[in-house]
């Protein structure tokens, strides 16, 4: 019988129109945006359906945006598969996608979660206007030659590897001089150099003090033990003591996400029918690189389900 994971993806996923199929479809879908726009204070589901994608994108809507659609999208896969939502053996999500994970497995509610995201992307967003900073994908190259290229270019500035994604896909972030030295570095050592339409340097010390203001909001917050396993993108492990979870997520905003590490976990628990749940498709290109028979279903609101990678 084969062993269900679930994940949810991270900024960078959102798109305008997301959502609104969904919401039109599935009135628990619906209810979430509706009780998003209660706690935010603005109208979410304008901003996910209509855009403009100027605003959609920034740090401080898109991080909420892609929390309430995922969950959306996961009213979706529990009204359509709900036996696939119910045998789910193990669960995780990118980044912001760790969020939707814990509320998913019972460890969070939607509020405080929601609550949660907002001040994340608040705080990520003002440390990112405090210091320029970027990120770049550097893609075909192995992990120790990124770290060479990250040794060197960091003579520019503050430079960390922020991702690691999947074989031949890591993603450094920094300073703008030490990102521009590290893209030329990179295209001089044969592989590909991708600067990302992000606010700054994220998952990198630079997001300091965003990390002691999502400690804050989550001192308010209660934390149970997650009903289904959740992956903690710090580590790459699991984690079921309430505590742990909350002190990973603060350390998450400085962090390098571990994403391939976490893959190979739900792989190694013995999970072969992965599922999408939220905007694009990233995620199930990622696993593609790291496992490429393994079975990947996308579950969105573009309703495009389909098995295989």
């Amino acid at each position: 019988m084969a062993k269900v994971a679930i994940f949810f993806p991270g900024q960078g996923a959102q798109h305008v129109g997301m959502g609104r199929r969904l919401a039109e479809t599935f009135p628990a879908a619906r209810s979430l945006y509706d009780r998003a726009a209660e706690i935010l204070g603005y109208d979410l589901a304008a901003l996910c359906f209509s855009g403009p994608a100027e605003e959609l994108d920034s740090t401080v809507i898109s991080q909420p945006a892609l929390f309430v659609t995922s969950l959306a999208a996961l009213e979706k896969l529990r009204a359509e598969l709900p036996s696939v939502a119910l045998s789910c053996e193990v669960t995780a999500g990118l980044s912001l996608g760790e969020y939707t994970a814990l509320v998913f497995s019972g460890a969070m509610s939607f509020e405080d979660g929601l609550r949660v995201v907002k001040r994340r992307g608040e705080s990520m967003q003002a440390a990112s206007d405090a210091t320029p900073s970027g990120m770049v994908s550097i893609l075909l190259l192995e992990k120790s030659q990124v770290e060479q290229i990250v040794a060197e270019a960091s003579a520019h500035g503050i430079l960390q590897i922020a991702n690691y994604l999947c074989p031949g896909n890591l993603v450094v972030s920094g300073e703008i001089a030490a990102c521009e030295r590290a893209a030329e570095l990179a295209v001089a050592a044969g592989g590909r150099a991708i600067p990302l339409a992000v606010a700054g340097a994220f998952h990198t010390r630079i997001m300091h003090p965003a990390d002691e203001s999502v400690a804050e909001v989550l001192a308010t917050v209660e934390l149970r033990s997650p009903e289904i396993p959740v992956v903690s993108n710090v580590d790459g492990r699991i984690h079921s003591d309430p505590e742990e979870i909350r002190d990973l997520l603060i350390r998450q905003v400085v962090s390098p996400v571990r994403w391939e590490d976490s893959v190979n976990l739900m792989l190694g628990e013995g999970c072969d029918d992965f599922y999408e749940v939220g905007p694009g498709k990233v995620l199930r290109g990622l696993l593609k690189r790291i496992s490429r028979k393994t079975n990947c279903t996308t579950v969105n609101d573009s309703f495009d389900e389909t098995g295989g990678v």
